[in-house]
């Protein structure tokens, strides 16, 4: 039987990723849409190059204790998920926004395919049809047109495949080398930023025609970059926190939940346009995540394993419950 300690801390990590996932959205909102600041994958590598500074820190506080990790596997796996991020802006920037939309929802069913192709893992019929259910929400509260070009397929394909594969790898590499998600993440970080760091000038040169060293950096600019990366050293830690003891397809599923809550958030916050197919559609999506955390609490009492899988998914309905709690609370006192 899992410990309540170790209950706890799944839960607590799933937490803070949404938490700092929906704060680091609503601040980079106000950097990008309100300041004017549009270089993504450069302010990717500052965040980045944040978490390594910060963790660093820790280090040489004995919070954590680093392990040596196989120097070419940190590369190739810093290096992947680098690439990875630029692909994804990329792809963003090549598509419209119902196509990037499409290119985020492929992650899951393709994340399944490789561990079943590779990993062997196998996934019930209930779970996937719960996915299915899930998918079919997001994609009716945020896919809104599809306009298809050659170049931005392309890019989404391979943005898809190296996302996939690097979620994989978080999940693998602190499985079999018994590193914690601290451990490979500051191992991790520096190649991370430092492809992007290399590469984010030329790309968001590319995608928006400006220079982002010739941008006028006001102190309301370089404060809300500040904060952005200070939540994007909890949003990174908290990733690998969430796929280390859960997996990759789980953390893909509370992706979606986040998807939902910026949406919901957007609209009382924001007063971002909301209609009836984002409602239907977000309420479709959480039926699904509801769905995925039954199925696998059941399955996960008959196999009677040790996973962490399972805790994972009840532990998600307690952030459905809590999230929407919030919500209604916000929008009352917003009325």
């Amino acid at each position: 039987m899992m410990s309540a300690g170790f209950q706890l801390s799944v839960i607590g990590s799933l937490a803070l990723s949404v938490a700092s996932s929906v704060a680091i959205v609503i601040c980079n909102k106000a950097l990008i849409s309100t300041l004017g600041f549009p270089f993504a994958t450069t302010l990717t590598s500052w965040h980045l190059m944040m978490t390594f500074c910060t963790l660093h820190v820790a280090q040489r506080l004995h919070f954590f204790e680093p392990k040596a990790i196989d120097g070419q596997t940190v590369i190739l796996f810093g290096l992947l998920n680098g690439t990875s991020i630029g692909l994804l802006n990329l792809s963003l920037g090549f598509n419209s926004i119902g196509f990037y939309q499409m290119t985020k929802l492929a992650i899951i069913p393709f994340t399944v395919l490789l561990e079943t192709i590779f990993l062997k893992k196998r996934f019930s019929d209930s779970i996937k049809l719960s996915l299915l259910v899930l998918l079919l929400g997001v994609g009716i509260a945020s896919v809104t047109d599809l306009k298809l070009n050659l170049l931005g397929s392309i890019l989404s394909g391979l943005a898809i495949a190296t996302t996939c594969v690097g979620q994989i790898l978080t999940n693998t590499i602190q499985k079999r080398l018994k590193v914690s998600s601290t451990q490979l993440l500051y191992q991790s970080a520096p190649y991370q930023a430092a492809i992007l760091f290399a590469t984010g000038p030329f790309v968001d040169q590319l995608l928006t025609n400006h220079s982002v060293f010739a941008h006028k950096y006001t102190t309301p600019v370089l404060g809300f970059i500040m904060l952005s990366c200070l939540i994007a050293v909890s949003v990174n830690f908290s990733t690998f926190l969430v796929i280390g003891t859960t997996s990759p397809v789980t953390y893909q599923v509370l992706g979606h939940l986040k998807t939902c809550l910026v949406l919901s958030f957007g609209y009382i916050l924001l007063h971002d346009p909301f209609n009836a197919r984002n409602i239907l559609g977000i309420l479709i999506a959480i039926f699904g995540m509801a769905l995925y955390s039954y199925f696998s609490v059941k399955e996960s009492k008959k196999k009677a394993t040790n996973d962490a899988l399972p805790v994972s998914q009840s532990s998600i309905i307690v952030l459905l419950l809590v999230s929407l709690s919030l919500t209604q609370q916000i929008d009352s006192a917003n009325s």
